[in-house]
């Protein structure tokens, strides 16, 4: 295990100021990881889960960086989505390549819509990019949503006994229920609901934009990792299930995926950074990205 020390690096995107903190090594290394946070939130994450995952990083000898887009946690400008942050990426890029003497490349690593960030940065046009790891990938669309909740939560509660017990006791609004239940069945089908609708949809929807993003980089390693406890993998879930496209991706590219069981969203479980971050080094060594 090496010496390693945490370095603040304030450094420049479109007129604004950014804050990244590196994890750095001792010794120098050819490759090191960005971590692309996952929103609305900054660098830190939650349950410190990107200082944890970069201090065992560094620790392995492997640097790296986590840091704030514009408008988050200490840097200036305003906030924007997730599909808007690729110069941001591509500022915190250079400024770790300029921090760390010997870095060459990087693995780009992204939890929920930081890793959905991570397939609209145009790579291709980026050699310092040596491959991504995708955490609980936001691949959100209404219908998708409709679905996981019809096929997990509504199964669970019908065979969950409590719910009956609760149910027999007087403590459930069965109109309330029955009324969610049609509302979500009808947006699985694809139908409008009745009220506002506020899609994020575009003319396509956010998985195929996604999976154009990734598909023009084609000799770019890629793993996907996904968390057993989570509506937002099961539903990426149900995304690679039905989609073509998506699978000939993950066939062509030979993507790792890794599953994590017992994990919540944010592996907010004893063990469950740890677990990951191990993954993440074992990933990075099995690709001649690192050494241990």
């Amino acid at each position: 295990m090496s010496v390693w020390r945490d370095v603040p690096v304030i450094f420049e995107c479109a007129g604004e100021s950014l804050m990244g903190i590196v994890s750095a090594p001792q010794k120098e290394a050819a490759v090191g990881v960005l971590v692309v946070v996952g929103g609305p939130q900054y660098r830190v994450g939650s349950h410190r889960q990107f200082v944890l995952l970069a201090r065992y990083l560094s620790a392995q000898g492997v640097p790296c960086m986590r840091f704030d887009y514009r408008g988050m946690g200490d840097s200036s400008g305003v906030e924007r989505s997730f599909e808007n942050v690729s110069q941001d990426i591509e500022a915190a890029i250079g400024a770790f390549l300029q921090t760390q003497p010997g870095l060459r490349q990087v693995v780009l690593w992204g939890l929920c819509d930081g890793a959905s960030a991570i397939c609209f940065y145009p790579a291709t046009n980026d050699p310092r990019v040596a491959g991504s790891i995708l955490l609980n990938p936001w691949v959100h669309t209404e219908v998708g949503e409709a679905k996981v909740f019809l096929k997990h939560y509504y199964l669970q509660r019908l065979t969950d006994p409590s719910f009956w017990k609760k149910l027999l006791g007087g403590g459930v609004n069965i109109g309330q229920s029955v009324r969610s239940f049609f509302s979500t069945a009808k947006a699985a089908r694809g139908a409008v609901p009745e009220g506002p609708v506020q899609s994020k949809d575009r003319d396509v929807a956010l998985p195929e934009r996604m999976l154009h993003g990734l598909a023009v980089r084609e000799n770019e390693p890629l793993a996907i990792f996904l968390s057993g406890r989570d509506y937002v993998a099961r539903e990426f879930d149900d995304v690679l299930a039905a989609s073509p496209g998506w699978q000939r991706l993950v066939a062509r590219r030979g993507a790792d995926v890794k599953r994590f069981p017992d994990a919540d969203h944010t592996l907010s479980g004893p063990g469950d950074v740890a677990a990951v971050s191990e993954a993440t080094l074992n990933w990075l060594v099995a690709k001649g990205f690192a050494q241990v």
